[in-house]
């Protein structure tokens, strides 16, 4: 799929634009300061040429989700959501400085690092899946890293519920390096098991550089072969010294191809992670899961509503120049992660925000109808 130019940033209300951060498939991403309480903050908006039902209901579903979860210290806070004046539903979240989209590929990251942020994601994913939700799309470019360098995770634009049955309607992951076999062959749109096995191949990667099927060769890592690989699942040990035995048996059972003989929870993976910590003579990284009997203080999320919520706006045209889209649908624009895994190009800083995927009309408007008034008393 061709790289699209991001939409024109809506005006919103107490928020100053400053630049574009991403732009991926799904949504666009801003860097913007808000007013009152002064920060900086990060606005993930649909794309202005989009109207697609389904892309409405999961951009819903993931401000609801993100509504549950946020308080989490390992994902991301969101603010608000709303709808711009030009029509567009935004979610105004935490301005995530850094990602480890790329860093992976570039650092040798440290065994110590890697464990923290995998007991870190485990509770985050742990505690979502305590409130009935499943992230179906963990990956290294789905954890941020905030300005204080805690990692959070975030992209909860293709979530679902537990509870619900797949459909044959719904949208698969599209991160086929980080899927489970289960998955790969649309098996399933996202379980437990399945959500154990991608964590522990995005652990794999942050150690080893590359995702766990991936090869260096040229030309091997299309689609069909990275699936074919993943089908057969034969787990391939990290060439790092420093990297235990008991941590490459944590994660060849994270990764069984088998789904009844993996971790059966987040918690019980992040559990096998602290055991390594505590063999290395590391301090545990605490779990961060919410209590037997705790509940989310808000209603569950309805994964089926496709509205456009929040208050009426007034409409707002905009002569924006920009690329086109032969489909403005779903499939149309699910991002093919395969591409960019032999690309010698790599994004620095800009890319660590692919993630994310006009209120001020209002002024504007009440502004001229001042202007207006002043004419008609003759004060102008």
């Amino acid at each position: 799929m061709a790289t699209r130019l991001p939409s024109a940033p809506p005006i919103l209300p107490g928020l100053a634009y400053i630049r574009p951060l991403g732009s991926g498939g799904f949504a666009d991403v801003f860097l913007y300061e808000q007013d009152m309480p002064r920060r900086n903050v990060a606005v993930k908006v649909m794309p202005s040429d989009v109207r697609d039902p389904e892309l409405r209901r999961m951009f819903n579903a993931e401000a609801d989700v993100l509504a549950h979860l946020s308080a989490h210290p390992s994902i991301v806070t969101v603010y608000q959501a709303s709808i711009s004046a030009d029509g567009r539903p935004y979610i105004v979240m935490e301005y995530c400085p850094g990602s480890l989209a790329q860093r992976y590929r570039v650092e040798r990251i440290p065994v110590d690092e890697v464990l923290a942020t995998g007991v870190r994601m485990a509770s985050a994913l742990e505690s979502a899946h305590r409130a009935g939700l499943i992230h179906r799309d963990v990956k290294p470019s789905n954890i941020l890293v905030t300005t204080f360098g805690t990692p959070v995770l975030a992209d909860f634009g293709i979530s679902a519920s537990l509870q619900r049955k797949s459909t044959g309607e719904e949208v698969l992951a599209m991160s086929i390096p980080w899927s489970a076999p289960e998955v790969i062959a649309e098996q399933t749109t996202g379980t437990v098991e399945s959500e154990v096995w991608s964590l522990g191949a995005t652990v794999y990667s942050l150690l080893a550089g590359h995702s766990p099927f991936e090869r260096r060769e040229r030309g091997q890592n299309t689609k069909d072969l990275l699936r074919r690989r993943i089908a057969r699942a034969t787990y391939v040990e990290i060439p790092r010294h420093d990297v235990p035995q008991s941590l490459q048996r944590v994660l060849a059972t994270a990764m069984n191809r088998d789904a009844a003989r993996r971790y059966p929870s987040a918690r019980a993976f992040a559990e096998a992670l602290r055991e390594v910590q505590t063999e290395l003579g590391l301090s545990p990284t605490p779990l961060e899961v919410p209590d037997t009997d705790w509940s989310p203080a808000s209603a569950p999320v309805d994964f089926g509503d496709s509205a456009l919520r929040g208050p009426t706006r007034s409409h707002v045209e905009r002569d924006v120049t920009r690329k086109t889209r032969s489909s403005s649908s779903v499939a149309a624009l699910a991002r093919d992660e395969d591409a960019e895994l032999s690309s010698p190009a790599r994004r620095g800083a800009r890319g660590a925000l692919t993630w994310l995927a006009g209120i001020g009309a209002g002024v504007v408007l009440g502004a001229g109808v001042v202007v207006a008034a002043l004419f008609a008393t003759g004060v102008l």
